[in-house]
C-alpha cells in the first residue's frame, strides 16, 4: 500500500517491522560470520593436527629405521675397529632407535612398552629385534623377559609355542644369546602350562631337540633323516630323570615332519630394505586414476621409482611408478594447490606403465595416463619435482621406437 494512505499507527507499526527486519538480517549476518569463523578455526585445527600426525609418522619411521640399521651396511670402516666390536655397534644402533623414539615421545622408556613395541614389530626388521633382545645389558634382559611374557602359550604344545615364538624375531647366531632367549622361553612356557614338564630344563632341552629335528628333517644338505626312534632316544631321561610319554613325543615329531618352522628371512628379502636410504619421502595427496578422489599417501622416491603406501608402517607399497621415460611438471588444479604431474611426453593419452594393489591385495596394472600429486606447500612441491627429475632415467630404446612411429605417421 501507499505509505501516504497509512494511518499514523500503521506507519509506526511498519517502521517497527522494518527495524526488526534490519535487526534480524544483522543477527543472521553475525551468525554467518561466527559460523565461518568456527569453520575457519576447525580447518586450522585439522591442518595443524594433520601436520602433527604427519610429523609423528615421519619421526616414527625415522626411529624404526635407526633401530633396523645394520652397522656393516651403514657404518664407515676405519681400519678394522668396527670388526672387533660389531656386536657393540649393533647394540648402539638399536639403542639409538629406541632412544630416538623415547626422546620424541613416541615410546616410553618403560621396558613393558619397549617389549610391546618389539612384539608388535610394525616396520621392524626381525633380525634387529633378535639382536636387541640378545644383548646382556640389564635393560635388554628386562625387555627380553617382558617380550617373552607378551606371548601366550597356554594350551599349546611345545611345537606350536615354538612356531609362535621363533616367528616373532630371528634368533641371533651367538650361543650365549640363544641360551638366554631359550631359557626365558622355557620358563614362560612352563608357567603357561604347569604340569606338562617337571622342570624348565626339560622344556629347554626338548626345545633344542625340536629345533635340531627341524633342521635334520628339512635341510636339503642333510641326507640322513632321523627316524622317530632316534628322536625318542635323544630325549631319554630328560624329564627329571624319567622319560617323556611316547605319545607326546610322537605328536611333536609328526608336527615338525609335516610342517617345518617358518623362520623370518628379512635380511635382503624384505622390501623395507629398498627404502632405507630414499632420495625423498613424505606425505602427499594423490588423485585416483579411475575414481577421481584425492587420497593421502606416504611416498618414497628411490632407485628411479616412486612408491606410495597407505601407512608408513606398511612393508609393501600400494603402488609403484617406474620413472623411466617420464617427465614431471608443475600443474594447476581447481581443487588442490601446489600440484605436480607425472606424464609420458612421448605417449600422451596412453596409460603409464605402473602397478598397484587392488582391494583384494592382487597386483594389477595402473590406470593412470598421468599422475597428479598435491604437496602441502610450493616449497615442498618444488623439492619433489627437483628430486624426481634427478631420479628419472631415460631408456634409449623407447625414444627410438617413438621416433620411428612418428616417421611412419608422417609418411602416411
Amino acid at each position: 500500500p501507499d505509505p501516504g494512505q497509512l494511518s499514523s499507527s500503521e506507519t509506526e507499526e511498519l517502521q517497527q517491522i522494518r527495524w526488526h527486519r534490519k535487526q534480524l538480517l544483522e543477527d543472521i549476518q553475525k551468525l554467518k560470520d561466527e559460523i565461518a569463523d568456527v569453520f575457519a578455526q576447525i580447518d586450522c585445527f585439522e591442518i595443524a593436527e594433520e601436520s602433527r600426525m604427519a610429523q609423528k609418522e615421519k619421526e616414527l619411521c625415522i626411529g624404526r629405521k635407526k633401530f633396523n640399521m645394520d652397522p656393516v651396511k651403514v657404518g664407515s670402516c676405519r681400519g678394522f675397529g668396527w670388526l672387533l666390536c660389531r656386536g657393540c655397534s649393533w647394540a648402539l644402533y638399536h639403542l639409538q632407535g629406541i632412544q630416538y623414539l623415547t626422546e620424541h615421545k613416541l615410546l616410553s622408556a618403560d621396558v613393558q612398552d619397549i617389549a610391546q613395541f618389539l612384539y608388535k614389530g610394525e616396520g621392524l626388521n626381525k633380525t634387529a629385534i633378535g639382536t636387541y633382545l640378545g644383548e646382556r645389558d640389564p635393560t635388554n634382559l628386562k625387555v627380553l623377559q617382558a617380550f617373552v611374557d607378551c606371548h601366550e602359550f597356554a594350551n599349546l604344545n611345545l611345537v606350536q609355542a615354538l612356531r609362535q615364538f621363533l616367528w616373532s624375531f630371528r634368533l641371533p647366531g651367538e650361543a650365549q644369546k640363544i641360551d638366554r632367549m631359550m631359557e626365558t622361553f622355557a620358563s614362560r612356557y612352563c608357567l603357561c602350562n604347569p604340569g606338562v614338564f617337571q622342570s624348565t630344563d626339560t622344556c629347554y632341552v626338548l626345545s633344542f631337540s625340536i629345533i635340531m629335528l627341524n633342521t635334520s628333517l628339512h635341510n636339503p644338505n642333510v641326507r640322513d633323516r632321523p627316524p622317530f626312534e632316534r628322536f625318542v632316544s635323544m630325549n631319554r631321561g630328560i624329564n627329571g630323570g624319567s622319560n617323556l610319554p611316547e605319545e607326546q613325543l610322537r605328536n611333536l615329531f609328526d608336527s615338525i615332519k609335516s610342517e617345518p618352522f617358518s623362520i623370518p628371512e628379512d635380511d635382503g628379502n624384505d622390501l623395507t630394505h629398498t627404502f632405507f636410504n630414499p632420495d625423498l619421502e613424505g606425505w602427499l595427496l594423490k588423485l585416483g586414476g579411475r575414481v577421481k578422489t584425492w587420497k593421502r599417501r606416504w611416498f618414497i622416491l628411490t632407485d628411479s621409482c616412486l612408491y606410495y603406501f597407505e601407512f608408513t608402517t606398511d612393508k609393501e607399497p600400494r603402488g609403484i611408478i617406474p620413472l623411466e621415460n617420464l617427465s614431471v611438471q608443475k600443474v594447476d588444479d581447481p581443487k588442490k594447490p601446489f600440484c605436480l604431474e607425472l606424464y609420458n611426453p612421448s605417449c600422451r593419452g596412453q596409460k603409464i606403465k605402473a602397478c598397484k594393489t587392488d582391494g583384494d591385495g592382487k597386483v594389477v596394472e595402473g590406470k593412470h595416463e598421468s599422475y597428479r600429486i598435491s604437496a602441502s606447500s610450493a616449497e615442498e612441491r618444488d623439492q619433489w619435482i627437483q628430486a624426481i627429475r634427478a631420479s628419472i632415467t631415460r631408456v634409449p630404446f623407447y625414444d627410438l621406437v617413438s621416433a620411428r612411429k612418428k616417421r611412419i605417421a608422417n609418411k602416411q
